[in-house]
C-alpha cells in the first residue's frame, strides 16, 4: 500500500522517534509546522491503513509504527519498479545508467556489490 507524501512525512518522524504523541511528532516538523489537527488526522489514517498503532494514556494516544522503514522501502521500491519499469530491475538500471543518473564511481561500486552477491548465490547453490 502506498502512502501519500504527508503520510510518509509523519511515518518518517515516527520511524525516527520510535513512539510518540501527536505533539511529539509535530515537534520534528520544520517550520511552518502543520496544524495539530492535521497531524492527528494523518496518524489516525495511518492507523486505519495498518502502519501505526497506539497505546492509550488517559485521553491521549502514544503512537508507534507497525511497519519498519526497511519493509516500507522494500515494498515501495517493488511497486515503483512494477509501475515504471515493467517489473524489471534490469530496465530500471538501464534507465539510470543511460540517463546518466548514476556516476561512474557509483556504477563501479554497484558492480562490485553485485559481483559479491553473485558469488554468494553461486556458493549457496553448490551446497
Amino acid at each position: 500500500m502506498r502512502l501519500t507524501k504527508a503520510e510518509e512525512e509523519v511515518m518518517k518522524v515516527l520511524w525516527k522517534i520510535k513512539k510518540g504523541f501527536v505533539k511529539d511528532i509535530l515537534e520534528h516538523f520544520p517550520k511552518p509546522k502543520p496544524a495539530y489537527t492535521t497531524v492527528s488526522t494523518i496518524v489516525r489514517i495511518l492507523q486505519d491503513k495498518g502502519f501505526v498503532s497506539h497505546k492509550s494514556c488517559g485521553r491521549s494516544h502514544e503512537y508507534h509504527p507497525l511497519i519498519s522503514m526497511e519493509e516500507y522501502s522494500k515494498n515501495h521500491l517493488k511497486s515503483f519498479v512494477h509501475d515504471y519499469f515493467s517489473n524489471s530491475f534490469k530496465n530500471m538500471v538501464i534507465f539510470l545508467t543511460e540517463s546518466r543518473s548514476i556516476s561512474l564511481k557509483e556504477m563501479e561500486e554497484i558492480i562490485k556489490i553485485m559481483q559479491k552477491e553473485v558469488r554468494k548465490h553461486k556458493q549457496k547453490q553448490k551446497k
